[in-house]
This record gives structure tokens, sequence and C-alpha cells, in this order.
């Protein structure tokens, strides 16, 4: 599978995505969504992959939205906006619903749509020299990318009003006492620690994961009663795995587990 906007590789049960158009910042332009979009249908349906780790090459780790695609044609706009959107969109929650835990490096600069992929990440490890811009109201535009539905997740939805519509840009320190990302890590450490956590992540019990993604990512909208229910069904469904039995039966006898993703 071969990609321009992306670097993609998958080795040791962990799909290593880089944003892979330095020159230019890699923004999110029409390839970047198709090939997104690609790239999250691949990693979800591959059993091979137990977690996924972004991040990118460049000055920037994102400059957001491709501001020459969006002035080309302004009778073509809101045909080009649906299109990009589709796949951009498609691969978004294809990211979300996956078993297969996201960490995100993020190095430099993410504006605009980068953040809220960073937002959607589960865990986001930033060097202290990285920034976050909203982006979006700076050109008139409301947003995208799922900003809407992880932001207020992650930070609030005041903290997350005030950082769309006054158009901030937060620190990488910023971010994590926000709540964006995880935690700051020294820049030449960065790549290291990041795929170090990718590398646990895939060596754990990836169908539990999965369970616990989809239960925090449906619980804002279900009551109480609900969610008990389903973290009741979820539990019957991890409880029948290979990894489940094993590794209850390898800590009853005082040995380390090895899940193996079943």
């Amino acid at each position: 599978m071969s990609f321009s906007a992306f670097g993609f590789e998958i080795q040791d049960g962990v799909a290593h995505i880089t944003l892979n158009q330095p020159e230019r910042g890699n923004p999110l332009d029409e390839r970047f969504c198709a090939e997104f979009n690609a790239i999250a249908t691949a990693c979800a349906s591959d059993p091979a992959v137990r977690a996924v780790l972004i991040d990118a090459k460049g000055r920037f780790f994102s400059v957001g939205g491709d501001l020459q695609s969006l002035t080309r044609d302004r009778a073509d706009l809101p045909r080009f906006v649906l299109s990009a959107t589709a796949n951009l969109h498609m691969g978004v929650a294809r990211f979300a619903r996956m078993r297969a835990p996201v960490v995100m490096a993020v190095h430099a600069l993410a504006a605009g749509g980068a953040v809220a992929l960073a937002a959607a990440a589960d865990f986001v490890l930033a060097a202290p020299g990285a920034a976050f811009y909203a982006a979006f109201t700076g050109i008139g535009i409301c947003g995208d990318s799922g900003t809407s539905h992880y932001l207020p997740r992650r930070v609030g939805p005041r903290r997350a009003a005030e950082f769309l519509m006054l158009n901030e840009t937060w620190s990488a320190q910023a971010a994590r006492e926000a709540g964006l990302i995880t935690r700051v890590v020294e820049e030449d450490r960065l790549q290291i620690e990041a795929l170090a956590l990718a590398q646990k992540l895939a060596d754990g019990p990836t169908r539990a994961f999965g369970e616990i993604r989809a239960l925090l990512l449906d619980s804002p909208t279900r009551s109480l009663e609900a969610q008990l229910e389903q973290e009741a069904h979820a539990m019957v469904r991890c409880v029948q795995t290979e990894d489940a039995w094993n590794g209850m039966g390898a800590v009853k006898g005082k040995t380390k587990p090895a899940f193996e993703g079943r």
C-alpha cells in the first residue's frame, strides 16, 4: 500500500503513520483526506494492528487546512468541502471505532484540524516547543475533523469555546494543563517515548482496549443505567477472549500475562 501524503508501515503490531508533506506544512488537503480515510480503513480491518502511532516530518506537525485548495474556486467551495470532509470524517470515525489505541507525537505547531486529531487520540506526547493553534475562526470558519466532539470532552465546553472563538494558541504546557495532551516530553526523547508507549499498548489486551475506547467514546450521551449495562455486556465480551482467560490464569499463577490481541 503506497501513499504520498503519509508514510505508513506496520511493525510489531504498531501501525506507524507519518504526515509526509513537510515542504507544504503537512496540510489537511484533499489528498490528505482521501489517504487518511484509506489508512484508517486499513488499520481498522487488519487484526495485526494493535496500536497506532501518528507523527509528522518537517518544520510543522500540520498547518491545518490547505488555503490554496480553499481559495481556488469560490463557486465550487461547498462541493469541495463536502467531498474532502467525507473522507476525513470517515477516517476520524474509523480510528475512533477501531480496537487499537492511538498515540500521537507532536513535535511542532499543530493547527486547525490537526488539533482535533490530537484531541481524538488516546495519548498525545508533545515536545516543549510544540504549539496548538485553533486557526478556524482566524479565517472565518467554524471547524471540522471532530473538533466540536472531541475538544469539549478533553478540555471542557467553556475552555473549548474560548480556545476556538478567541482563536487561541496553546503552548505544549498550556495544552497539558488544559487536558488536551497527555504529557510534555523533551524533543530528543519524543519519538523514543511515543514509540515505546505505542509498543506497550500493542503488547496489551487489544480487545479490552477496544471495549474501553467504545465505552469512553459513548459515555457522555448515555444515562448512568444505560452505561452500566453497556459495561456489563463489554465485560462479557472481554471474559470470552483468550487474552482475558490467559491473563487471569497468569496473575493467579503469579506469572506475567502475555497478551496476543485475541
